[in-house]
């Protein structure tokens, strides 16, 4: 049994880590032979995912407030951090000349932000913490190769690129609020570990479609 919050984090990011060929689109996108038309969806998805995780995440923080301060600082340090890349978005979504009127969000990338709504009304507000933590992993390193392949294949400029530089960024303040509300929840006893583990491998499986209903655009 774990008995440190910081083990749990390492222990479950690391179980939950999504199989390298899960992804499509990236490795594509790394190589710069991904199509615009891609990137513009990838944009376009995103204005429907961002503001969707970012008033989820303002749920679980008033939830948390009174019986759980320690979720509900790392639930509102995200939801403002949604806000922030939301702005970010919209450049990137420019430089691929993404239009937004015409378009129809598609139910495989959909599904993800869904299941995090799910989580903000039916989940214990400390399991989501540790389920979107270990999940946090695998977006912030695609993030990071999406930003570097913009530059160097597709001419992107640093502020197009922000969004992804957003996300790629480590954050050591975010990583110290979810340890610090794993951990009070282990202490109290009322972090539930399997059911929190099931949130995060679904949260991976529907990132997961995410990818690979993108993918299936190139």
């Amino acid at each position: 049994m774990t008995h440190t919050a910081r083990d749990l984090l390492t222990t479950t990011t690391a179980t939950l880590a999504p199989d390298p060929d899960a992804n499509p689109l990236v490795p594509r996108i790394a190589a710069g032979t991904a199509p615009r038309a891609a990137l513009a969806a990838l944009a376009l998805e995103q204005t429907w995912v961002i503001p969707a995780d970012r008033r989820a995440f303002e749920h679980l923080a008033v939830r948390s407030e009174g019986t759980d301060p320690e979720a509900a600082a790392f639930f509102t340090a995200l939801a403002q951090g949604e806000a922030l890349a939301g702005e970010r978005l919209v450049a990137f979504a420019r430089a691929c000349d993404a239009r937004e009127a015409s378009y129809e969000p598609l139910p495989g990338c959909q599904a993800y932000p869904a299941y995090v709504a799910w989580l903000a009304l039916n989940a214990a507000p400390a399991d989501v913490v540790l389920a979107l933590t270990a999940n946090f992993s695998a977006w912030g390193g695609y993030c990071a190769t999406i930003a570097a392949a913009l530059r160097e294949h597709y001419g992107f400029t640093d502020e197009a690129c922000a969004f992804f530089d957003f996300f790629a960024e480590p954050s050591p303040e975010l990583d110290e609020m979810a340890t610090v509300a794993v951990q009070t929840a282990l202490d109290a006893r009322r972090l539930d570990e399997k059911r929190a583990h099931e949130y995060g491998r679904l949260l991976q499986n529907y990132e997961a479609s995410f990818w690979s209903t993108l993918g299936q655009l190139t």
